[in-house]
Protein backbone atom coordinates (compact mmCIF):
# COMPACT_ATOMS: atom_id res chain seq x y z
CA UNK A 1 0.00 0.00 0.00
CA UNK A 2 1.10 3.50 -1.21
CA UNK A 3 0.37 6.90 1.45
CA UNK A 4 -0.17 9.52 -0.73
CA UNK A 5 0.24 13.15 0.78
CA UNK A 6 -1.47 16.23 -1.00
CA UNK A 7 -3.75 13.84 -2.76
CA UNK A 8 -5.97 16.71 -3.95
CA UNK A 9 -3.29 19.32 -5.16
CA UNK A 10 -2.21 18.71 -9.32
CA UNK A 11 0.51 16.53 -9.06
CA UNK A 12 -1.17 14.26 -6.22
CA UNK A 13 -3.69 13.75 -8.59
CA UNK A 14 -1.84 12.60 -11.19
CA UNK A 15 -0.15 10.28 -9.03
CA UNK A 16 -3.58 8.88 -7.82
CA UNK A 17 -4.86 8.69 -11.03
CA UNK A 18 -1.71 6.78 -12.10
CA UNK A 19 -1.76 4.63 -9.08
CA UNK A 20 -5.46 3.62 -9.70
CA UNK A 21 -4.84 2.76 -13.44
CA UNK A 22 -1.99 0.39 -12.18
CA UNK A 23 -4.12 -1.21 -9.95
CA UNK A 24 -2.15 -0.40 -6.51
CA UNK A 25 -3.60 0.15 -3.61
CA UNK A 26 -3.00 3.02 -1.99
CA UNK A 27 -4.37 5.47 0.67
CA UNK A 28 -5.00 9.62 -1.06
CA UNK A 29 -4.59 11.37 2.40
CA UNK A 30 -5.41 15.47 2.63
CA UNK A 31 -5.21 17.26 5.72
CA UNK A 32 -9.04 17.65 5.76
CA UNK A 33 -8.83 14.02 6.72
CA UNK A 34 -5.72 13.61 8.68
CA UNK A 35 -3.04 16.35 9.67
CA UNK A 36 -0.01 15.06 8.62
CA UNK A 37 1.84 18.06 9.81
CA UNK A 38 1.93 16.32 12.78
CA UNK A 39 5.07 14.67 13.74
CA UNK A 40 3.54 12.11 16.43
CA UNK A 41 0.39 11.98 14.50
CA UNK A 42 1.98 10.79 11.26
CA UNK A 43 4.38 8.05 12.95
CA UNK A 44 1.95 6.78 14.96
CA UNK A 45 -0.14 6.07 11.43
CA UNK A 46 2.60 4.72 9.87
CA UNK A 47 3.47 2.56 12.71
CA UNK A 48 -0.13 1.40 12.25
CA UNK A 49 -1.02 1.41 8.33
CA UNK A 50 3.09 0.02 7.55
CA UNK A 51 2.59 1.46 3.80
CA UNK A 52 5.39 0.45 0.90
CA UNK A 53 6.08 4.23 -0.01
CA UNK A 54 4.97 7.49 1.51
CA UNK A 55 4.93 10.24 -1.49
CA UNK A 56 5.01 13.48 -0.59
CA UNK A 57 3.18 15.30 -3.09
CA UNK A 58 1.71 18.37 -0.84
CA UNK A 59 3.20 22.07 -0.71
CA UNK A 60 2.81 25.60 -1.74
CA UNK A 61 3.16 26.86 -5.28
CA UNK A 62 1.12 30.04 -5.05
CA UNK A 63 -2.08 31.24 -6.16
CA UNK A 64 -2.00 31.70 -9.05
CA UNK A 65 1.88 31.86 -9.78
CA UNK A 66 4.84 32.14 -7.37
CA UNK A 67 4.19 35.79 -6.81
CA UNK A 68 1.61 34.96 -4.11
CA UNK A 69 4.65 32.93 -2.02
CA UNK A 70 5.96 36.33 -1.90
CA UNK A 71 3.19 37.44 0.30
CA UNK A 72 2.18 34.19 2.47
CA UNK A 73 6.07 33.19 3.51
CA UNK A 74 5.20 31.63 6.75
CA UNK A 75 2.11 29.07 4.46
CA UNK A 76 5.26 28.68 1.98
CA UNK A 77 8.22 27.67 4.56
CA UNK A 78 5.73 25.45 6.35
CA UNK A 79 4.65 23.50 3.22
CA UNK A 80 7.88 23.33 1.61
CA UNK A 81 10.40 23.15 3.94
CA UNK A 82 8.61 22.11 7.13
CA UNK A 83 6.64 19.49 6.30
CA UNK A 84 8.91 17.30 3.96
CA UNK A 85 10.97 17.12 6.74
CA UNK A 86 8.20 16.15 9.40
CA UNK A 87 7.27 13.56 6.65
CA UNK A 88 11.15 12.68 6.35
CA UNK A 89 11.43 12.06 9.90
CA UNK A 90 8.81 9.97 10.35
CA UNK A 91 9.56 7.84 7.70
CA UNK A 92 12.93 7.54 8.93
CA UNK A 93 11.74 6.62 12.40
CA UNK A 94 9.16 3.70 11.21
CA UNK A 95 11.87 2.85 8.31
CA UNK A 96 9.52 3.59 5.64
CA UNK A 97 10.80 4.51 2.11
CA UNK A 98 9.74 7.79 1.09
CA UNK A 99 9.59 9.91 -2.29
CA UNK A 100 9.28 14.00 -1.80
CA UNK A 101 8.16 15.74 -5.15
CA UNK A 102 10.46 18.87 -5.25
CA UNK A 103 10.59 21.10 -8.39
CA UNK A 104 13.79 21.47 -10.84
CA UNK A 105 13.58 25.68 -10.39
CA UNK A 106 16.02 25.71 -7.64
CA UNK A 107 17.67 26.48 -10.69
CA UNK A 108 18.26 29.28 -13.11
CA UNK A 109 19.67 29.31 -16.74
CA UNK A 110 21.78 26.44 -18.48
CA UNK A 111 25.20 25.28 -19.30
CA UNK A 112 26.21 26.85 -22.55
CA UNK A 113 28.87 25.55 -24.86
CA UNK A 114 30.56 28.16 -26.64
CA UNK A 115 33.88 28.36 -28.49
CA UNK A 116 34.68 24.91 -27.21
CA UNK A 117 34.10 25.59 -23.61
CA UNK A 118 31.03 24.76 -21.04
CA UNK A 119 29.79 27.81 -18.91
CA UNK A 120 26.80 28.50 -16.96
CA UNK A 121 24.77 30.69 -18.06
CA UNK A 122 22.30 31.81 -14.97
CA UNK A 123 19.92 34.49 -17.80
CA UNK A 124 18.42 32.75 -20.88
CA UNK A 125 16.56 36.09 -21.49
CA UNK A 126 19.82 38.09 -22.34
CA UNK A 127 19.46 38.64 -25.91
CA UNK A 128 22.25 37.06 -27.53
CA UNK A 129 21.89 34.51 -25.03
CA UNK A 130 18.04 33.88 -26.87
CA UNK A 131 19.65 34.50 -30.45
CA UNK A 132 21.69 31.68 -29.58
CA UNK A 133 19.43 29.48 -28.21
CA UNK A 134 17.43 29.88 -31.47
CA UNK A 135 19.88 29.53 -33.82
CA UNK A 136 21.67 26.63 -31.68
CA UNK A 137 19.63 24.94 -28.78
CA UNK A 138 21.76 21.72 -28.69
CA UNK A 139 24.52 23.93 -27.63
CA UNK A 140 22.17 24.24 -24.45
CA UNK A 141 22.60 21.23 -21.60
CA UNK A 142 20.63 20.95 -18.49
CA UNK A 143 21.55 21.26 -15.19
CA UNK A 144 22.09 17.37 -13.86
CA UNK A 145 21.17 15.76 -10.02
CA UNK A 146 25.16 16.62 -9.51
CA UNK A 147 25.03 20.34 -9.77
CA UNK A 148 23.94 22.46 -6.68
CA UNK A 149 21.50 24.76 -6.63
CA UNK A 150 21.83 27.94 -7.98
CA UNK A 151 18.32 29.99 -7.50
CA UNK A 152 18.26 29.38 -3.69
CA UNK A 153 18.54 31.36 0.08
CA UNK A 154 22.14 30.45 -0.63
CA UNK A 155 22.64 32.94 -4.28
CA UNK A 156 21.87 36.46 -4.58
CA UNK A 157 18.97 35.63 -7.22
CA UNK A 158 16.32 33.73 -5.74
CA UNK A 159 12.57 33.91 -5.08
CA UNK A 160 11.34 32.68 -2.13
CA UNK A 161 9.16 29.42 -3.29
CA UNK A 162 12.37 28.34 -4.95
CA UNK A 163 14.28 29.08 -1.20
CA UNK A 164 12.20 26.71 0.72
CA UNK A 165 12.46 24.01 -2.07
CA UNK A 166 16.40 24.06 -2.27
CA UNK A 167 15.94 24.07 1.51
CA UNK A 168 13.89 21.02 2.35
CA UNK A 169 16.24 19.30 -0.65
CA UNK A 170 19.16 20.30 1.89
CA UNK A 171 17.95 19.12 4.65
CA UNK A 172 16.43 15.68 3.58
CA UNK A 173 18.88 14.88 1.13
CA UNK A 174 20.56 12.39 3.31
CA UNK A 175 17.94 10.65 5.64
CA UNK A 176 17.01 7.00 5.17
CA UNK A 177 15.96 5.56 2.17
CA UNK A 178 14.26 7.96 -0.05
CA UNK A 179 13.77 9.39 -3.66
CA UNK A 180 13.58 13.72 -4.29
CA UNK A 181 11.89 13.86 -7.97
CA UNK A 182 12.55 17.28 -9.41
CA UNK A 183 9.19 18.18 -11.87
CA UNK A 184 9.59 21.04 -14.04
CA UNK A 185 6.55 23.50 -14.68
CA UNK A 186 3.61 20.50 -15.29
CA UNK A 187 0.86 20.15 -17.66
CA UNK A 188 -1.29 17.94 -19.23
CA UNK A 189 -3.93 17.93 -21.72
CA UNK A 190 -6.90 19.39 -19.20
CA UNK A 191 -7.42 23.04 -18.32
CA UNK A 192 -6.48 24.06 -15.11
CA UNK A 193 -5.38 26.56 -12.82
CA UNK A 194 -2.14 24.43 -12.40
CA UNK A 195 -1.65 23.95 -15.90
CA UNK A 196 1.52 26.01 -17.75
CA UNK A 197 -0.46 25.63 -20.88
CA UNK A 198 -3.81 27.22 -19.20
CA UNK A 199 -2.02 29.89 -17.53
CA UNK A 200 0.05 30.90 -21.04
CA UNK A 201 -3.30 31.13 -22.32
CA UNK A 202 -5.08 32.93 -19.98
CA UNK A 203 -2.10 35.55 -19.06
CA UNK A 204 -2.85 39.04 -20.40
CA UNK A 205 0.78 39.35 -21.59
CA UNK A 206 3.00 36.04 -21.88
CA UNK A 207 6.19 35.99 -20.60
CA UNK A 208 9.25 34.47 -23.00
CA UNK A 209 11.60 32.32 -21.78
CA UNK A 210 13.54 29.50 -22.09
CA UNK A 211 12.46 26.45 -20.00
CA UNK A 212 12.22 22.73 -19.82
CA UNK A 213 8.81 21.33 -18.94
CA UNK A 214 7.33 18.04 -17.26
CA UNK A 215 3.76 16.68 -18.87
CA UNK A 216 2.18 15.95 -15.68
CA UNK A 217 0.81 11.88 -17.09
CA UNK A 218 4.75 11.35 -18.40
CA UNK A 219 6.09 12.70 -15.05
CA UNK A 220 4.26 10.55 -12.33
CA UNK A 221 4.15 7.57 -14.55
CA UNK A 222 8.48 7.88 -14.79
CA UNK A 223 7.86 8.44 -10.64
CA UNK A 224 6.20 4.95 -10.46
CA UNK A 225 8.48 3.45 -12.59
CA UNK A 226 11.88 4.62 -10.93
CA UNK A 227 9.85 3.15 -7.50
CA UNK A 228 8.80 -0.20 -9.68
CA UNK A 229 12.10 -0.73 -10.58
CA UNK A 230 13.93 -0.24 -7.71
CA UNK A 231 16.24 1.97 -8.82
CA UNK A 232 18.60 3.13 -6.43
CA UNK A 233 17.56 5.82 -4.07
CA UNK A 234 18.53 9.88 -4.63
CA UNK A 235 17.47 12.68 -6.54
CA UNK A 236 15.90 12.37 -10.16
CA UNK A 237 15.37 15.65 -12.69
CA UNK A 238 11.60 14.01 -14.12
CA UNK A 239 11.18 16.34 -17.04
CA UNK A 240 10.58 15.73 -20.92
CA UNK A 241 13.68 15.72 -22.87
CA UNK A 242 14.66 19.35 -24.70
CA UNK A 243 13.93 22.64 -23.66
CA UNK A 244 11.15 25.18 -25.69
CA UNK A 245 11.01 28.98 -25.64
CA UNK A 246 7.30 29.74 -24.50
CA UNK A 247 6.89 31.60 -27.93
CA UNK A 248 7.04 28.50 -29.25
CA UNK A 249 4.66 26.88 -27.11
CA UNK A 250 2.15 30.05 -27.90
CA UNK A 251 2.88 28.86 -31.81
CA UNK A 252 1.85 25.26 -30.81
CA UNK A 253 -1.56 27.02 -29.23
CA UNK A 254 -2.63 28.82 -31.82
CA UNK A 255 -1.21 26.44 -35.07
CA UNK A 256 -3.50 23.17 -32.91
CA UNK A 257 -6.17 25.24 -30.74
CA UNK A 258 -6.60 28.33 -33.29
CA UNK A 259 -7.89 30.74 -30.44
CA UNK A 260 -9.30 33.84 -31.70
CA UNK A 261 -7.52 35.86 -28.86
CA UNK A 262 -4.16 37.78 -29.80
CA UNK A 263 -1.23 36.88 -27.51
CA UNK A 264 0.73 39.75 -26.50
CA UNK A 265 4.29 39.27 -25.08
CA UNK A 266 6.29 41.40 -22.59
CA UNK A 267 9.17 43.36 -24.25
CA UNK A 268 11.68 42.26 -22.11
CA UNK A 269 12.50 41.42 -18.47
CA UNK A 270 12.56 45.38 -17.30
CA UNK A 271 9.32 45.47 -18.65
CA UNK A 272 7.79 42.14 -16.97
CA UNK A 273 9.28 42.66 -13.33
CA UNK A 274 8.43 46.44 -13.96
CA UNK A 275 5.12 45.84 -14.58
CA UNK A 276 3.91 43.90 -11.59
CA UNK A 277 5.66 40.38 -11.21
CA UNK A 278 6.78 39.72 -7.50
CA UNK A 279 9.29 37.00 -7.39
CA UNK A 280 11.64 36.18 -9.29
CA UNK A 281 11.47 33.67 -12.42
CA UNK A 282 13.44 30.20 -12.44
CA UNK A 283 13.91 29.88 -16.46
CA UNK A 284 16.16 26.64 -16.64
CA UNK A 285 16.75 23.88 -18.78
CA UNK A 286 17.18 20.20 -16.78
CA UNK A 287 19.08 17.14 -17.94
CA UNK A 288 17.77 13.72 -17.57
CA UNK A 289 20.01 11.24 -18.48
CA UNK A 290 20.02 9.86 -14.73
CA UNK A 291 16.36 8.88 -15.31
CA UNK A 292 16.87 7.79 -18.92
CA UNK A 293 20.05 5.39 -17.62
CA UNK A 294 17.86 3.50 -15.13
CA UNK A 295 15.53 2.89 -18.28
CA UNK A 296 12.38 5.29 -17.37
CA UNK A 297 11.90 6.99 -20.58
CA UNK A 298 9.88 10.18 -20.89
CA UNK A 299 8.43 11.80 -24.80
CA UNK A 300 10.39 14.57 -25.72
CA UNK A 301 8.93 17.87 -24.92
CA UNK A 302 7.59 18.68 -27.93
CA UNK A 303 5.58 15.29 -28.49
CA UNK A 304 4.28 16.00 -25.73
CA UNK A 305 2.96 19.49 -25.77
CA UNK A 306 1.60 18.74 -29.38
CA UNK A 307 -0.48 15.33 -27.65
CA UNK A 308 -1.66 17.82 -24.78
CA UNK A 309 -3.00 20.35 -27.12
CA UNK A 310 -4.66 17.84 -29.92
CA UNK A 311 -6.03 16.39 -27.01
CA UNK A 312 -7.28 19.30 -25.14
CA UNK A 313 -10.03 19.70 -23.06
CA UNK A 314 -11.33 23.31 -21.96
CA UNK A 315 -13.02 24.32 -19.32
CA UNK A 316 -15.32 27.27 -19.67
CA UNK A 317 -15.55 29.89 -17.50
CA UNK A 318 -19.29 28.88 -15.99
CA UNK A 319 -18.18 25.69 -16.03
CA UNK A 320 -15.49 25.07 -13.89
CA UNK A 321 -14.26 21.12 -13.28
CA UNK A 322 -14.75 20.20 -10.05
CA UNK A 323 -11.05 18.34 -9.27
CA UNK A 324 -12.04 16.48 -6.19
CA UNK A 325 -10.01 13.34 -5.93
CA UNK A 326 -12.92 10.51 -6.36
CA UNK A 327 -11.43 7.52 -3.99
CA UNK A 328 -12.72 3.90 -5.48
CA UNK A 329 -11.26 0.65 -5.58
CA UNK A 330 -8.31 -0.74 -5.16
CA UNK A 331 -7.81 2.97 -2.96
CA UNK A 332 -8.87 3.17 0.73
CA UNK A 333 -11.36 5.78 2.28
CA UNK A 334 -9.53 7.07 5.14
CA UNK A 335 -11.62 7.39 8.22
CA UNK A 336 -9.92 9.09 11.69
CA UNK A 337 -10.74 9.55 15.40
CA UNK A 338 -9.21 10.33 18.72
CA UNK A 339 -8.61 6.90 20.18
CA UNK A 340 -6.39 8.44 22.95
CA UNK A 341 -5.24 12.02 23.97
CA UNK A 342 -3.08 13.29 21.42
CA UNK A 343 -3.60 10.30 19.16
CA UNK A 344 -5.86 8.87 15.98
CA UNK A 345 -6.67 5.66 14.99
CA UNK A 346 -6.99 5.20 11.48
CA UNK A 347 -10.00 3.09 10.33
CA UNK A 348 -12.08 1.84 7.01
CA UNK A 349 -15.28 3.97 6.04
CA UNK A 350 -16.62 7.23 6.03
CA UNK A 351 -14.67 10.35 7.33
CA UNK A 352 -15.46 11.31 10.53
CA UNK A 353 -12.57 14.15 11.39
CA UNK A 354 -13.67 17.11 11.36
CA UNK A 355 -11.65 19.19 9.11
CA UNK A 356 -8.67 21.33 10.29
CA UNK A 357 -7.45 24.63 9.60
CA UNK A 358 -4.82 24.13 6.84
CA UNK A 359 -1.62 25.49 7.23
CA UNK A 360 -0.33 23.61 4.35
CA UNK A 361 -2.29 23.27 0.88
CA UNK A 362 -2.68 19.61 0.08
Amino acid sequence: MVLLLGATGYIGQGFAGELRRRGHEFIPLSRKAFDYTQLRLLFDYLRTMRPELVINAAGYAGRPNVDACELARMETFQANTLLPQTVVRACVMTNTPWAHVSTGCIYTGAKMCENGEMRVERDLNRPEVRRSFDRHPENFLGFTELDGPNFSFRHPSFNFCSGTKALAEEAIGDCGPGYIWRPMMPFNERDGPCNFLSRIQRYPRVYDHVTSLSHLGDCVRACLDLWGRRAPFGVYNVANPGAVTTRQVVEMIQRILKPTRPFEYWTDDDEFYGGGAKALRSNCILDVTKLVHTGVKMRSVQEALEDSLERWQPVGPNCRRAESLAVSSPCRRLSVRRSEPGGWRPEEGRQTAKTRKAAVRG
